[in-house]
């Protein structure tokens, strides 16, 4: 799946500069399903993160809108001038507000790089989360001590903040965990 959608976000990146050349599509005409690293342009709130959104073509800015569903009482999200390299093909063919089964749990070791489902609350979708260093679930990017650091997996149960962590996936591929590394923050975020 991986493969085929580089392959399609090639051929797309080919077809809008040959299109620009001569019948520009409008930005909002085509919309396509993907994830987006970092969303909201790097919002502390969402630093090394993948959500699902649809996006949209700028061949005036070679980059993309992209469209994030509404949730809780937030109206849809616009971000613009998403580049080529922040986004990617949904790791599994599984709604953002389902959760992912885990299968992997057992081969988990120290050291590993996993992706975990998180989300707000049941009103929220989930989205995926870079984790590294240790197999106790802990967002190395934020300081000590805040509720977001550390937690456990209880699938469909909230903390006293009333999140919810579910599925956990094993980053196998060398490519995707460079795109995460790249993606971490030069300093610890508070």
């Amino acid at each position: 799946m991986l493969l085929y959608f580089f392959i399609t976000c090639f051929s797309l990146h080919f077809l809008f500069k040959v299109l620009s050349f001569d019948t520009t599509p409008t930005m909002g005409e085509f919309w396509f399903p993907a994830q987006v690293y970092n969303r909201e342009n790097g919002h502390v709130g969402f630093m090394l993160s993948c959500y699902d959104a649809e996006l949209s073509y700028d061949s005036r800015t070679d980059t993309f809108q992209a469209r994030y569903p509404p949730h809780g009482r937030r109206a849809v999200t616009i971000e613009n001038n998403v580049p080529w390299e922040k986004f990617r093909a949904p790791p599994f063919d599984t709604s953002p507000h389902d959760f992912h089964f885990s299968d992997c749990l057992n081969e988990l070791r120290p050291g590993d790089n996993i992706g975990i489902q998180w989300r707000r609350n049941k009103k929220f979708p989930y989205g995926w989360w870079y984790w590294c260093k240790t197999i106790a679930l802990e967002f190395n990017q934020y300081t000590p001590g805040l509720r977001w650091r550390r937690t456990t997996n209880h699938p469909e149960e909230g903390n006293e903040a009333g999140e919810f962590y579910e599925g956990i996936i094993k980053l196998c591929s060398e490519e995707e965990i460079s795109t995460w590394k790249r993606l971490w923050p030069s300093r610890i975020l508070e």
